[in-house]
């Protein structure tokens, strides 16, 4: 019976500092909502003297660096994002970046806010160069796309778009765009964001098609298929198919690449995003994540009517 006894105690103070490990980031987020950054620090402080300095804290501290950066604290965003990404980086001596999920949260998330603090006090192109140099450093890692799309934030628009270069594709050939407004739709076959935009881009479509208006909806591997199961490529493939035909057929003449690098070059972090071509080949927007067709209309309208 003492046993029996010592085992659930032990049970329970294991499940309390699960419990704890799990709703820390949660806390803060929900601190930081109602705007007291001085208690989502608080709660870090205490988290990390009870529980030390786990992938989680880390985690959390992030996203207290995110909201001195969005209360307009750059200087003190730059401190608390400073001190994730060192301890993150520490961490990586022992363990792989994506050995877990947390760790590489914090990681990027950090970076990320450093990136945006500098460009929020008028330094644009020294956040440039230090995404592009933590790209090369953690360029085959989960956080690449995420760094790529910060870069691509601060400087694709106005930029010649870069090339696809899939060798793989679904759907329709890829279509001559020389001349053409195109818009580049990046989905993925779990998101269901993607399939939410796509009947906003086959009314777009179907609406200036006829002004040489193309869509092309390049994607991914991910490495697993329906209900995150592992899948080899071949199998992966097939159920991109699928998805495609069923969310996306809607969507006349699409071609698919169908492509880890083009997507990776494009920043596709977030799901869907959306960039906009002109007829010279520049970038008119790049915009990570899901628009509206009041918001995104705009944008083609001007596209179609440019010489």
């Amino acid at each position: 019976m003492k046993r029996l006894t010592m085992a659930l105690g032990l049970c329970v103070v294991l499940a309390a500092g699960t419990l704890a490990q799990t709703t820390i980031v949660a806390d803060v987020r929900t601190a930081i909502g109602a705007r007291d950054l001085a208690g989502a620090a608080a709660l870090v402080d205490k988290f990390r003297k009870e529980h030390g300095t786990t992938a989680e804290a880390l985690e959390a501290l992030s996203w207290v660096g995110r909201g001195e950066l969005a209360a307009g604290n750059n200087d003190r965003a730059t401190t608390v994002s400073q001190e994730t990404r060192e301890l993150a980086v520490a961490m990586l001596a022992k363990r792989p970046l994506d050995a877990d999920t947390h760790l590489p949260v914090a990681l990027g998330a950090a970076i990320e806010t450093e990136a945006k603090a500098l460009a929020a006090t008028g330094q644009r192109a020294a956040a440039v160069l230090y995404l592009q140099q933590q790209v090369a450093r953690y360029k085959d890692t989960s956080i690449r796309g995420r760094l790529q799309k910060n870069i691509n934030l601060l400087s694709l628009e106005g930029q010649p778009a870069p090339a696809l270069n899939a060798s793989e594709h679904l759907g329709a050939p890829m279509p001559d765009t020389k001349g053409r407004p195109v818009m580049l739709f990046f989905w993925a076959h779990w998101c269901s964001d993607c399939k939410a935009e796509a009947p906003i881009v086959a009314a777009l479509q179907e609406a200036y098609r006829d002004r040489g208006f193309v869509v092309i909806g390049p994607t991914r591997r991910y490495g697993y298929a329906a209900a995150g199961k592992d899948a080899t490529p071949a199998q992966e493939i097939t159920y991109i198919d699928t998805i495609r035909q069923q969310y996306y057929g809607t969507i006349k003449d699409m071609a698919v690449p169908v492509s880890n690098e083009d997507a990776l070059g494009y920043g596709m972090d977030a799901t869907p995003t959306i960039v906009l071509v002109d007829r010279r080949g520049n970038v008119a927007l790049y915009h990570p994540g899901q628009m509206t067709r009041d918001e995104l209309e705009p944008y083609i309208r001007k596209l179609v009517a440019g010489s």
